[in-house]
């Protein structure tokens, strides 16, 4: 065919129309790819080179122990264990150092045992979780006791602890076969728990009971460990009930067989 402006062009077959398409395709899945080639291994090795000394130490702990029930990112495997995506350092620090986890089996709750790892390593694996997900953390120092007042702790402990672990620490029963362990713990340990909340245990934040308030409950347990019962008999420091106990056993009995000697040497 013929124009007046020279030969005219003939319009594209379907196969150079198909075979245009695929060639835009693969170049644009081709530049996809380069970009990704090109940024995604600088962001990977970005994040490993973002944790501390200490959080690839406590990552290589957390793969060998933790991962299998916490998951490989710490998010968690059903059936098996909870996230620990913004629990913080504290709750690692608590589980891991008082020998609660790794956990040894299925049990009503997990108690206190010999830690598989020492303090450094458990606040190793605390920094790593608290760089995955961030969450509560321990002040500095192991004296926190010292930074409180017993006398105000003692209201405070009274308050809010005394009903599941007794008054003087010395712990309680509780349902489903739990219990509220006595109080033998460091100054961190306390801390710990009273931020994370294990068990059946409250969490008791800053909000509820300011770094402040924890300083002087952790003085006054600390204090009853040390006090040495100068009145007396102690009886468990289980309060008034084992007193009236020994009150009426021991003292009216006594008194009783007293008034009857008496009375036959009058």
């Amino acid at each position: 065919m013929f124009s007046r402006f020279g030969p005219a062009r003939r319009p594209p077959s379907r196969l150079r129309r198909r075979l245009a398409a695929g060639a835009r395709l693969v170049a644009a899945l081709t530049l996809v790819g380069g970009l990704y080639t090109a940024f995604a291994p600088a962001a990977v090795a970005e994040d490993s080179s973002g944790l501390s000394p200490a959080a690839q130490q406590g990552k290589g702990y957390f793969d060998q122990t933790c991962a299998s029930c916490h998951g490989s990112n710490a998010q968690g495997v059903p059936g098996k264990g909870p996230s620990l995506i913004g629990v913080g350092s504290a709750a690692v620090e608590f589980q891991v150092g008082s020998g609660r986890m790794p956990l040894a089996g299925q049990a009503a709750q997990a108690e206190k045992k010999k830690a598989l790892y020492n303090l450094d390593q458990a606040r190793d694996i605390g920094a790593y979780i608290e760089a995955v997900g961030g969450g509560p953390q321990i002040p500095e120092g192991d004296d926190l006791h010292s930074k409180g007042d017993a006398a105000r702790g003692g209201e405070l402990f009274r308050v809010n602890c005394a009903a599941c672990h007794q008054f003087a620490a010395a712990g309680g029963a509780l349902s489903s076969g739990k219990f509220a362990p006595a109080i033998a713990a460091t100054d961190r340990e306390i801390y710990g728990a009273m931020l994370s909340g294990p068990q059946n245990m409250p969490v008791f934040g800053d909000n509820q009971l300011t770094p402040q308030d924890k300083a002087d409950i952790i003085a006054y347990i600390q204090n009853l460990r040390s006090d040495q019962d100068p009145g007396g008999w102690g009886i468990g420091r289980l309060g008034p009930v084992p007193e009236a106990l020994v009150i009426f056993l021991v003292g009216l009995v006594a008194l009783i067989f007293a008034t009857l000697w008496i009375a036959g040497k009058s």
